[in-house]
């Protein structure tokens, strides 16, 4: 087979018509060749971070809209379902994935549960990592989001690094604000990436102490304008990602529209691919190709180098994706999932106080991370209560593993003026979490979950939604399309119900992140990220 266009070398920097020889899934040869095709031919994309469950996308379906984005490849944690079913999620996903031509490489998660102020569904200790690490199917450790255990030397985390040190496996990092002597602490123990900076400042810190940085760009945090102006100089050591992707954007478009972003910055195109398609493929040491000689033909055809709109999309000489068809097949798989919990009452939603003020959960646009408020609180009949005027609503987080008393917050931000929103995607124990304008509605939409094992919805007076997530409560057996639009329904409602957030579902799903500053809820109770500790509702 051959493909004639404009061949982009990166790594010599140069663009020049030729004609690319694929033979038994390898580029067999490349020549200079003039033709008057106009098109570009480069390596595929790579996200150097993403959770496939965030999709609510099993991996084949995932990979049948990715190569639509010229996408070949991920660095994918599988740490959600890994809390929910542990180790057995963990090869679901790499079975599932390994049905399809798409290259995913998937980590051993690090931190699973990812605290132990929360109930999860399943622990990963060291011999598990141990185990993991030995197989050839786990590319790295996934981001060590336990950095507090690295600071003060926890002996099971320090383990976890050393078989990953052991296995000549890469070490992801997961450090918010993170900076000094604590940082340098942090990647001394071995820990060689952050995709969690949320400032200029931050991430310049961490290039200079030896991290390679990702920029991300996902549904609900959003990094790409505070750190591309790093970019240019630091094109070597950065990467990009999308963290957590829900399906209607993923339908949209994936890695390309951050190489489109990046190039209508006027930043050098050649340093734009380096970061999206050759970085993460040396740093993780993956079995994808780069447009040498003798490389596996994972290449894209794309228009031009402005948009990136792919024509074209070719995983190991096999052409997936072809003038908007993907060619990947949907496959049949079998459906796991651990939930082990009875409806609740709305009397378990009630919370008795005589407080005059309370701490309240800020949630912020476009942030994983949190403010604490100190607000007065509203009490009807000596029950705390959501105050729609102020925004400041009731919020919970309910075991969904075994039956026990709901926990109870107050969050800002969500705005909504009727009904109530709730999900089983809640990093990262995925329990329960929902907000609504009342006790009714919370329980309404929580038992609406209970009863499918598992979903997103939007409940109102006169209405209910549901997109229901029987795979572990966190992932669809529909394809990308059903699930994507089912999505952007709920998305609408919750916004119809006055949710002033872009992304209120993948916003809430991580108000229970307790690994990430600085108040969230777990189903434990309300805790305080910069203290590592639980703290009072009542001020």
């Amino acid at each position: 087979m051959k493909l004639q266009g404009n061949i982009v070398d990166i790594q010599n920097q140069r663009i020049y018509k030729g004609e690319i020889t694929i033979k038994d899934g390898k580029i067999f040869s490349i020549e200079e060749k003039h033709h008057d095709i106009n098109n570009y031919i480069l390596p595929g994309f790579v996200d150097a971070h993403i959770h496939i469950e965030s999709s609510m996308l099993v991996p084949s379906e995932f990979a049948r809209i990715a190569v639509k984005h010229g996408t070949v490849a991920t660095v994918s944690d599988p740490h959600e379902i890994a809390n929910v079913l542990g180790v057995e999620g963990v090869e679901f996903m790499i079975n599932n994935g390994k049905k399809t031509p798409f290259k995913f490489n998937f980590g051993a998660p690090s931190c699973v549960p990812a605290t132990n102020f929360e109930s999860a569904g399943a622990v990963i200790d060291s011999e598990g990592i141990k185990s993991l690490m030995a197989n050839p199917d786990i590319k790295y450790l996934a981001e060590m989001m336990n950095y507090p255990g690295v600071l003060f030397d926890d002996d099971e985390v320090l383990k976890k690094i050393a078989w990953a040190k052991h296995n000549n496996k890469p070490i992801d990092g997961h450090a918010p604000g993170l900076r000094g002597d604590d940082v340098s602490k942090y990647i001394q123990a071995g820990i060689s990436t952050d995709h969690e900076c949320f400032s200029y400042d931050e991430a310049l810190e961490k290039l200079q102490k030896g991290m390679k940085i990702l920029i991300r760009e996902g549904s609900a945090a959003k990094n790409f304008e505070a750190l591309i102006d790093l970019l240019p100089e630091h094109f070597e050591n950065m990467m990009f990602c999308s963290d957590d992707k829900h399906p209607d954007d993923l339908l949209l478009h994936h890695i390309n529209n951050l190489c489109a972003r990046a190039a209508a910055k006027d930043i050098d195109v050649f340093k734009v691919l380096q970061a999206a398609c050759v970085n993460p493929v040396k740093h993780y040491n993956l079995d994808v190709g780069l447009l040498n000689v003798g490389d596996y033909a994972d290449c894209i055809v794309v228009e031009d180098l402005i948009d990136f709109k792919t024509l074209q999309t070719y995983i190991n000489g096999e052409l997936v994706f072809d003038m908007g068809i993907s060619k990947i097949e949907s496959v049949p798989f079998e459906i796991l999932n651990n939930f082990h919990v009875d409806k609740k009452e709305v009397s378990d939603f009630k919370l008795e106080s005589s407080a005059e003020q309370i701490r309240v959960i800020e949630a912020l646009e476009g942030q994983l991370v949190t403010n604490e408020l100190i607000e007065e609180s509203l009490l009807q009949d000596g029950n705390l209560i959501s105050n729609i005027e102020k925004d400041i609503l009731k919020m919970t987080v309910v075991n969904r593993y075994q039956n026990q008393k709901p926990a109870i917050a107050f969050i800002k931000n969500f705005g909504l003026k009727n009904g109530a929103i709730a999900s089983s995607v809640g990093h990262d124990s995925h329990n329960i979490i929902a907000v609504g304008v009342s006790d009714e509605a919370i329980c309404k939409a929580v038992n609406l979950l209970i009863e499918n094992k598992g979903g997103i919805c939007a409940v109102s007076d006169s209405e209910t939604k549901t997109v229901a997530l029987p795979v572990a409560g966190i992932m669809s057996d529909q394809d990308a399309e059903t699930i994507g639009n089912q999505y952007a329904e709920l998305d609408k409602m919750a916004k119809e119900l006055g949710s002033i957030l872009k992304a209120p579902y993948m916003t809430l799903s991580f108000m229970a992140l307790l690994v990430i500053p600085s108040l969230k809820l777990s189903d434990k109770g309300l805790f305080d990220g910069k203290v590592f500790q639980f703290t009072n509702l009542e001020v």
